[in-house]
């Protein structure tokens, strides 16, 4: 399947089209962000610089934080994912806000459907039925990569929706290329896309390989607390101390 690029489009048929040949259904999906150009090892014992972000093909038992740190109590953990079906609407082309409610405070992420057509659509049909409400923020890496990877239902890296989505609005391979702010899918391989995303709140250099669709213009603050506050196993590479919950997501 073709890259989709919203300034090649000529028409609403053509959109939807588009669209729907973008999106792939399967009986589920393993979605997450492996980077083979990046950071050496997928574990942290075995390096001490983090792989990529990644939906892992091999889930893991789901860690539970002891304490809450920036964040206020949480009882949320992982579980099976919601099915939501799959999208077929598209969105008109222009920027949204993709509202994240958390435990620890509420982040604003402005999203790019111009450049990101699919991934926005996506999304925000993911957030409509109530897909990422009630999940964890499983991963956080602060060594080398410096991300909060987010959207697995199951808490575990492995899980995500019964379908997945292509790659579009790829960055250049350049240092710094996922700077703070910046919000990216997570995958595992090309045009593999589900549900799972990371928030970078320090400038972050990896594999041009990540859907770029939005810009985190509110609760910065908030993802770098939580980095400060660490791992629960103390390395820098594996789930958040804090328990982060996604009250409700909401596009608008």
């Amino acid at each position: 399947m073709r890259m989709i690029n919203s300034t090649k489009m000529k028409s609403p048929a053509a959109i939807a089209a588009l669209f729907l040949s973008a999106i792939l259904i399967s009986g589920c999906s393993t979605t997450g962000v492996t980077d083979e150009q990046a950071l050496p090892a997928e574990s942290p014992s075995a390096s001490p610089s983090p792989a990529a972000p990644s939906e892992s093909a091999s889930p893991a038992t789901p860690a539970t934080p002891a304490t809450t740190g920036p964040c206020a109590p949480s009882s949320a953990a992982g579980s099976t994912a919601k099915d939501v079906g799959a999208p077929n609407d598209v969105l008109p082309a222009k920027k949204y806000t993709f509202a994240l409610k958390t435990n620890c405070g509420d982040i604003e992420i402005t999203a790019d459907g111009v450049k990101a057509p699919v991934t926005v659509a996506t999304l925000a049909f993911l957030a409509k039925g109530g897909f990422y409400n009630g999940t964890i923020c499983h991963r956080l890496t602060t060594q080398g990569l410096y991300v909060l990877q987010c959207g697995d239902p199951t808490g575990t890296g492995g899980g995500g929706p019964n379908f997945t989505f292509k790659d579009e609005n790829l960055p250049a391979q350049v240092d710094n290329n996922y700077p703070a702010g910046t919000v990216a899918m997570a995958n595992s391989g090309p045009n593999t896309n589900g549900s799972q995303f990371f928030l970078v709140y320090a400038d972050t250099t990896l594999g041009a390989n990540y859907t770029l669709w939005g810009k985190i213009t509110k609760g910065l603050d908030i993802v770098k607390a939580i980095a400060e506050y660490g791992t629960a196993d103390g390395s820098g590479d594996g789930a958040p101390k804090a328990t982060v919950e996604i009250v409700s997501a909401t596009v608008k």
